[in-house]
């Protein structure tokens, strides 16, 4: 025989694979992948996959099912490869011959067998590259030899093996971070705090090449390929580069972001339910990036994507979130004296940010920063030319850790920068109305292990609000920043230097002692389709008579805070005796903002509030629109392989006739794809109820996630966890 390769045949690794090979006196008839042991050895039985996927730093079996017997003079070598172009000194190829238990690196054994077989176990070490192998085996047989290629295999990072950087203690924890395929992501505002499920369906058809090609086409792969496929064995890096992928930025990205509130060329971002949809859209759309999302989607994906390659990863929200773009730990807000938002700053507060944290070691920074980094695929600045983010240690940024690879100042100043608000008058004159060391970073948020309820996680990222621990770690940040008391950073690139220098020539006008106070009262909580009633509650705090010229606007904004119509403006004057409180009552009307509101169903009120003295007060209530619950109503139990009907029923909120609704429907382990049902007419405050069927085909713990999507309203959402048992 010849020593050239034989024909090359791609396996099924669920099957026996039929090689045409012969090698000398032993004759192969197939290789068996023993796919049902090691995908339970190696927890991916859940993958909807018949390929091999294996976890690193884990041993695996094969089987050879022989014609012949082996010689005792046979010499076995394997040769493991990946990447384009594979190379020991890459660690992207390995070559091993048998050897006995223990051995380092990449090692085989064979093992007792039956006769006509040849059992051998696989070891990958915890540092292997992850990505799709290649295995050949090349045996040599006195001055004669041969290979052939055994099959493939996909290698992933290994939560459950100790000697691997993103290995994870506690069962429970690797579960919720690894293998659960759904989860909530939290929206809303801090006083109102809402949950939406998601459906990450990491296991699901597809989704591991997707991932896989998603680190294919990075700048860093297309750049140079060798040594981008050398670097996949660290987690920092990998993640660092699907926070890259995630946004359409710089590359073909998977998401395109928009935050205008026009969709019309795209999907709107609040319609998105999960992540398998828009990575399958990305990946047969020949990789052009999909339309719409914002910070919530491009967190679902990346948890996704990442869960799919085996990193621990989880989905947090920060209300009250700062982006402060010239990094000064400032956030300044100006208002006009009719209470408007003036952008006259880059720096902007949103209702709530999402990002992602995954589990992982850092041998660049120490053990003490290992444990949970923080990503962000939103593309909001570039880091190092590229807008990605992370990954940073939650432990550096509640250190105040700033100068640490990588971005955590950007993070540092979204859960901890100080917010200072500015009355600006028409002739330009600006008065500080109060500095609050403690709005930023409010309820950071996440889906707690094995339930859907919400886990605080704040204290992760800084010590609790106003102690003497908190203040010391800010300082620190600023002196680590270069940030003067004042404001002025002593080393800032000069497109920054501007709104840095404007905040610390304002500083130098203190804010006064304030003699009234006031406060926003939602009378009832707020329902699309109904008339919003609150009450101004204002006090004098002092024994002096006061009047009080009262301006108040009500407009729609999006969850970043951005003003988008105006929807109410009046203004009143109020007597104010010794210490009096007294009472506005405010009604914003249906009809006033119907055509105002946007799809985020938000509303910003501010009361600018003036006394003769010249003391101004600013009081503002963010107000979230509810809309009626899904009901869901699974008629039947839950089986693999088992149809069973869903009943959804859902109310036209409007007092108006709405027509061409759309009941969505999808959830991994439940629905290969989105199920759409047309709903032709709903009238005023008219409940309607549709049926469908779902064959389930995975056991466990199930989400079903169902939406009804209209233009004449935002989306109603709801979800039903199902426990589905295997096949009876």
């Amino acid at each position: 025989m010849s020593g050239t390769d034989h024909q090359n045949v791609t396996p099924v690794n669920n099957v026996l694979i039929k090689l045409p090979c012969v090698f000398l006196a032993l004759k192969i008839v197939n290789v068996n992948w023993q796919s049902k042991l090691n995908k339970a050895a190696h927890h991916t039985s859940d993958y909807s996959s018949t390929e091999a996927i294996l976890r690193r730093g884990q041993d695996f079996n094969i089987t050879l099912n022989l014609r012949t017997t082996a010689q005792s003079g046979d010499n076995f070598t394997f040769i493991a490869s990946t990447g384009p172009s594979p190379a020991e000194s890459q660690q992207t190829k390995a070559i091993f011959n048998l050897s006995e238990k223990g051995a380092s690196g990449w090692s085989a054994t064979q093992e007792p067998s039956e006769p006509g077989c040849m059992n051998f176990i696989i070891f990958s070490p915890a540092n292997a590259v992850i990505g799709r192998y290649k295995l050949k085996l090349h045996i040599v047989s006195g001055n004669k030899s041969s290979s052939t290629l055994l099959g493939q295999f996909v290698l992933l990072f290994n939560p459950w093996c100790p000697n691997d950087d993103v290995y994870m203690a506690n069962e429970k924890e690797r579960w919720e971070y690894v293998l659960n395929e759904s989860g909530i992501i939290f929206q809303g505002v801090e006083k109102y705090i809402q949950q939406e499920a998601w459906n990450y369906g990491q296991f699901e058809e597809d989704i591991l090449d997707i991932s896989l090609a998603i680190l294919d086409r990075s700048l860093n792969h297309c750049q140079d390929p060798a040594v981008d496929v050398s670097n996949r064995n660290n987690p920092i890096y990998v993640s660092r580069v699907v926070s890259a992928m995630v946004n359409s930025n710089d590359e073909k990205g998977v998401v395109e972001g928009k935050w205008n509130g026009k969709y019309c060329s795209g999907t709107n971002p609040l319609q998105w339910s999960g992540s398998v949809t828009i990575l399958r859209k990305w990946y047969r759309g020949r990789y052009k990036p999909v339309r719409y999302g914002q910070c919530w989607v491009f967190a679902g994906v990346m948890c996704t994507v990442l869960r799919s390659l085996g990193i621990p990863t989880r989905v947090i929200t920060n209300f009250n979130s700062a982006h402060d773009r010239n990094i000064n730990l400032s956030v300044d807000k100006y208002v006009d004296i009719s209470g408007k938002t003036l952008h006259l700053t880059e720096d902007s507060v949103w209702n709530f940010h999402v990002w992602n944290e995954s589990w992982f070691i850092r041998r660049d920074l120490g053990s003490f920063y290992d444990g949970w980094q923080v990503l962000d695929a939103t593309p909001q600045e570039k880091s190092k030319g590229i807008y990605q983010c992370g990954p940073a240690s939650t432990r550096a940024i509640k250190e105040g850790d700033v100068n640490l690879d990588y971005d955590g100042s950007f993070v540092f100043a979204a859960v901890n920068a100080d917010c200072v608000t500015w009355i600006h008058y028409s002739n330009k004159r600006k008065e500080r109305i109060y500095s609050d060391t403690r709005k930023i970073g409010k309820c950071i948020s996440t889906k707690a292990v094995g339930t859907n309820s919400r886990a605080d996680v704040t204290a992760n990222y800084k010590y609790p609000e106003g102690s003497r621990k908190e203040r010391q770690v800010y300082k620190k940040a600023l002196k680590l920043l270069g940030v003067r008391r004042t404001g002025k950073r002593t080393k800032i690139k000069r497109h920054r230097r501007q709104s840095s220098v404007a905040w610390r020539q304002n500083m130098t006008q203190p804010a006064q002692t304030p003699s009234i106070s006031g406060k926003l009262i939602l009378d009832a909580s707020p329902v699309i389709g109904q008339d919003i009633l609150l009450t101004l509650a204002l006090k004098n705090l002092i024994s002096d008579f006061k009047m009080v010229k009262v301006k108040l606007r009500a407009s729609a904004i999006l969850y970043t805070r951005k003003h988008k119509a105006e929807i109410l403006q009046l203004s009143r004057s109020i007597k104010l005796g010794s210490e009096e409180v007294k009472k506005i009552s405010i009604k914003i009307s249906y009809s006033q903002y119907k055509n105002a509101l946007m799809d985020d169903r938000k509303i910003l009120v501010t009361a600018v509030c003036e006394t003769k003295q010249g003391a101004s007060l600013l009081v503002e209530k963010d107000i979230v629109l509810q809309h009626p619950f899904l009901t869901i109503k699974v008629l039947g139990p839950t089986v693999v392989h088992k149809a069973v009907n869903v009943q959804v029923t859902f109310t036209n909120p409007l007092p108006e006739v709405v027509t061409d609704c759309v009941l969505r429907a999808e959830g991994s382990g439940l629905l290969k794809e989105q199920l759409r049902i047309n709903v032709a007419r709903m009238d005023p405050m008219e409940s309607s109820t549709v049926q469908f069927e779902i064959i389930p085909y995975s056991s466990g713990m199930r989400q079903l996630q169902v939406d009804l999507v209209c233009i004449d309203f935002s989306h109603i959402k709801g979800f039903v966890m199902l426990d589905v048992a295997p096949a009876q």
